[in-house]
């Protein structure tokens, strides 16, 4: 689990991805990685989520794929069996919490409050959600909610309103790991197969963070 934070942190960006339909997955890989960043959370929002991270895991090794929007232990199963490394929540259910523990999958659930920072604690993680980010404060809501815990080495993947302008100033802060967006491909580029628009992103993300 460590080497995979260690990875998305070096990566700073995670693309949030909803696939409607799974043959388009591979082609995303390639863009994602032709473009400098090869990561991509795959939502469990529609149905070819599943199909599209098996694609991804299978064909496209050098892509580090993880399935979001896990809501059931079913889905936690189901996100393990398709191949992803990672998984990600909007919110934290103990339930789940504890089977990826046992499973000894890398899990980050959704956090907003102290209280849930304080039950992500207790279960072991050191990796959280902030979501969603910039409806609740953004990033000075952030800074004073990591306050009291930052001793702790908790970090968190801020997502949910996260884009080209404020992306660098969350991840100048220490407590994040990375950030997550969904304008790193968008549903309507992928859909129409425009991959030059999703690699162009990924090459600005990477200019940005040299620059930084």
């Amino acid at each position: 689990m460590e080497a995979i934070h260690a990875r998305i942190a070096e990566l700073g960006v995670v693309p949030v991805i909803a696939l409607d339909d799974a043959a388009q997955a591979l082609p995303l890989a390639d863009a994602l990685t032709e473009g400098g960043l090869p990561v991509a959370e795959i939502t469990f929002r529609t149905q070819a989520g599943q199909a599209a991270i098996r694609a991804i895991a299978k064909h496209r090794s050098d892509c580090l794929v993880g399935a979001g929007t896990i809501l059931t232990i079913d889905q936690l199963h189901a996100a393990r069996d398709a191949g992803a490394a990672f998984g990600v929540s909007p919110g934290l259910n103990p339930k789940v919490v504890a089977e990826a523990i046992r499973m000894g999958f890398a899990f980050s659930p959704g956090v907003m409050t102290p209280s849930d920072v304080e039950a992500g604690l207790d279960a072991g993680l050191t990796v959280l959600k902030f979501f969603p980010a910039e409806a609740i404060g953004g990033i000075k809501i952030l800074k004073a909610l990591a306050g009291p815990y930052r001793h702790t080495g908790v970090k968190f993947i801020p997502t949910g309103g996260i884009n080209t302008r404020n992306f660098t100033e969350y991840l100048a802060s220490d407590v994040v790991l990375a950030v997550g967006g969904s304008w790193v491909a968008r549903r309507d580029d992928i859909a129409a197969g425009d991959w030059e628009k999703v690699r162009s992103n990924c090459r600005a993300i990477r200019a940005a963070l040299k620059k930084d």
